[in-house]
């Protein structure tokens, strides 16, 4: 931790369906399940890496703001695609191209060897957010 005291722990994914996204995100993409419980108002359910026990994405549903506004945001937001990034390092990005290509996920960018030492793809989750994986070259 920094000398601050300050370290990132969760990230929110926009998703209306966690039933859905559990299931994307674990037996899709490989994420691990680290808290799945009920809560006044909705249901914490969060992933993550298995080598990163520090860092959890939380499947967010609108319906968990805490305003009747910022949930009809957020609904908004699905409505026209969710929009979040989350960037992976992986080791073999063309074998896990193949996979998810193989599952059906949208390509948003396909392989390609970026100039700042990176083999990098893109793909969509079913409510829009961008996956990016990418394999350091060399």
């Amino acid at each position: 931790m920094s000398s601050t005291g300050l370290a990132l722990t969760h990230v929110s994914v926009l998703v209306d369906d966690q039933d859905k996204a559990l299931e994307f995100y674990r037996d899709i993409i490989g994420l691990e399940v680290r808290q799945d419980m009920a809560f006044p108002g909705g249901r914490w359910l969060t992933v993550g890496p298995a080598a990163q026990p520090g860092i959890e994405f939380i499947l967010e549903n609108p319906a968990m703001n805490p305003s009747p506004e910022a949930s009809a945001a957020a609904q908004a937001r699905l409505a026209s695609g969710a929009q979040g990034t989350l960037i992976f390092r992986v080791e073999d990005v063309t074998a896990l191209f193949e996979k998810l290509s193989e599952a059906g996920l949208p390509v948003d960018q396909p392989l390609v060897d970026q100039p700042y030492g990176m083999r990098d793809c893109g793909f969509l989750d079913p409510w829009g957010n961008h996956l990016r994986f990418a394999q350091l070259l060399g």
